[in-house]
């Protein structure tokens, strides 16, 4: 009988000795997140599986056991799920859902959308030299490449923050970097109507655009192949992502495969939602997450996101001057890749100036923009380094 009852306790996770206060910590910071997204609704479909997924973690690291590492040779499940990260293949479905939900009616409509979407870019070379600028002076463990990686975070996307960390073989900093940029992705209604209101006035928030011209569908289907084209051509390594991005809408757009876009855009989009959040979740043990190098990557995260916001807004501004006062600088700040967050925060800014200014469809042109620009911005660094 005190056998069994030895093995039980033995069971217990807190009878472990490699539990610690730390994994006490990751376990609260799970708990504050899991608080976030039910109470606050900051982006629930992505906090609660990977507050969930650290949660899991912290309490029973075998979940994510690799599996040469198992006794039985078997991983444990999240450590499958992980896989898939690494090897970049949910990175790329989600992009083909984000495309199949995504109306790019208002990128065609207003091409000049593309440059805001790339000003707000600048927070992704921010972030990249502030990560070697931290690796030079030694006070963190980051070298070219990692800097790379972590610097898709200024972007605000997660998918391809996980995408370029697998590809730049940085697998270690893969849970900071990507954990850093879905969280930074659902606080986007906290951390940018700050800065939008600080670099703007009044009399700019209150800017009303004219109406956009209609989208012919002929130049909707055509978008999409176009873009991949020019893209893939200049920038091969960039084709899983701006390829699923425009596959999905393709399938959108041409109207003769409503089953796909539905299948894109709902189920498989929201299991592969299920399974990234959770496996990037369960990346945050207390060991690999609470150092040095992962309180950097937080840091310059947050930065280099605040950097690209207030680069797209500045930006809106010189537009708003150029055009004599017909562009709303606040639509600049959705230039992030937050897709549809960001462009509903600059409706939500816009609209408490003026109930009546309906910012949201010029706001989706820079947001898509911005999408892809962050695509590209990966594949210019994986060109940079030589992979493939």
């Amino acid at each position: 009988m005190s056998e069994i009852l030895n093995n039980l306790l033995g069971q217990m996770a807190f009878m472990n000795p490699e539990f610690t206060y730390k994994n006490v910590i990751m376990i609260c910071v799970a708990l504050f997140f899991l608080y976030l997204a039910i109470r606050h609704e900051f982006e629930p479909l992505l906090l609660v599986p990977i507050a969930f997924g650290m949660l899991l973690v912290n309490i029973y690291p075998d979940i994510m056991m690799r599996a040469e590492d198992s006794p039985n040779g078997v991983g444990g499940l999240l450590y499958y799920f992980y896989v898939l990260d690494e090897w970049a293949i949910l990175p790329s479905l989600i992009f083909m859902g984000v495309g199949a939900m995504t109306d790019f009616g208002p990128l065609i409509a207003n091409p000049k959308s593309f440059l805001l979407g790339a000003a707000a870019q600048f927070g992704i070379f921010a972030a990249y030299f502030g990560a070697l600028f931290a690796g030079a002076m030694g006070w963190a463990d980051f070298n070219d490449k990692a800097a790379a990686a972590i610097s898709i975070i200024g972007g605000a996307d997660g998918p391809t923050s996980i995408f370029l960390a697998g590809k730049l073989q940085q697998t270690k900093y893969l849970g900071p970097i990507a954990v850093a940029a879905y969280s930074y992705m659902s606080l986007v209604p906290v951390i940018q109507p700050p800065i939008m209101k600080l670099l703007t006035t009044k009399k700019e928030r209150q800017i009303k655009m004219g109406q956009l011209r209609p989208v012919t569908k002929l130049e909707k289907i055509l978008f999409p192949i176009i873009i991949t084209i020019v893209v893939a051509l200049v920038l091969p390594t960039t084709a899983p992502l701006v390829g699923m991005l425009m596959l999905g809408n393709l399938f959108r757009e041409s109207g003769v495969v409503r089953q796909l876009t539905e299948t894109a855009s709902n189920a498989l989009m929201y299991i592969v939602v299920i399974i990234l959040g959770t496996s990037v979740g369960a990346t945050t043990s207390a060991e690999a997450f609470l150092n040095t190098d992962t309180l950097f990557i937080v840091a310059l995260g947050l930065v280099a996101f605040m950097f690209g916001t207030a680069a797209g807004v500045l930006f809106g501004k010189i537009m708003c001057v150029a055009t004599g006062g017909k562009v709303n600088p606040l639509i600049g700040s959705a230039g992030v890749s937050a897709v549809p967050m960001a462009a509903r925060v600059s409706q939500k800014v816009g609209a408490e100036e003026d109930p009546t200014n309906f910012l949201l469809m010029h706001a989706m042109g820079p947001n898509v923009a911005g999408v892809i620009g962050t695509a590209v911005a990966a594949g210019t660094f994986m060109a940079i380094f030589g992979v493939f």
